[in-house]
């Protein structure tokens, strides 16, 4: 059985992440590629516990090396439960945040230690790595203020979402390879073709043919922008 392949979705916060998750589970779905669609923090039972902690605006006084334990342990839980599980079956996994969002938040947002950041980051997932990154970039000046209700993590300071989105492009920056870094003010069409073009061949899809032309303008069929893929238990569906 061929080994599945690991493919994250990275940005800061209102960046459209979701809106692109949708736009590629449904173009999978339309080549018939076997894949799951998760996210990170919440893509097990148990992490959905822990996101409602992290992200709820009431969880006040939470100690940064708390926090980034609290999604280490997400991280651990989703990979052993869901992830590598996933990849062995030769699955095309999708996730929604990854390790770059601890290394950015965690470690540049709350100005932890770089190296125990990392460090914590690759203990917390055993060293499984992502075969793709796909970054979209944005001022958080505009992004944020676009927020009209915010959770935990989205109230933070601008100061401190500067600090994330940096981080973000150092990361891409030292290893391009990985990356396809993306402006998230693009169309969500324009957007959604490049992440089609890079993964393509990837997947071996033939992005000649006809029914490779994507989904139609505006939020496409079966999409609503605002929604998410989640389950009352806060996993993904696959």
């Amino acid at each position: 059985m061929n080994a599945g392949i690991l493919i994250v979705l990275e940005g800061g916060d209102s960046v459209g992440k979701t809106t692109q998750s949708q736009y590629l589970d449904q173009w999978l779905d339309g080549h018939g590629v076997d894949h799951l669609m998760t996210r990170e923090p919440g893509g097990t039972p148990l992490g959905a516990r822990i996101r409602a902690l992290l992200l709820d605006p009431a969880s006040g006084g939470i100690d940064d090396r708390a926090e980034a334990l609290l999604y280490a342990a997400d991280k651990a839980q989703h990979v052993t439960e869901v992830l590598r599980p996933a990849l062995e079956r030769g699955q095309v996994v999708v996730c929604d945040r990854y390790i770059d969002s601890t290394l950015a938040y965690q470690g540049a947002g709350r100005i932890l230690e770089a190296e125990e950041i990392r460090a914590l980051a690759r203990w917390s997932t055993d060293g499984l790595r992502p075969d793709l990154t796909v970054l979209l970039d944005a001022d958080p000046a505009e992004t944020t203020a676009a927020i009209e209700v915010k959770d935990r993590m989205e109230s933070e300071s601008l100061e401190f979402h500067r600090r994330v989105r940096d981080e973000f492009l150092a990361l891409a920056a030292r290893d391009p390879g990985r990356y396809l870094v993306l402006p998230a003010r693009d169309s969500r069409e324009s957007i959604a073709a490049a992440v089609r073009e890079r993964l393509a061949p990837m997947l071996g899809i033939d992005t000649g043919l006809a029914t490779d032309t994507g989904l139609a303008t505006g939020t496409g069929p079966g999409i609503d922008a605002g929604s998410d893929l989640s389950g009352p238990d806060g996993t993904m569906r696959p």
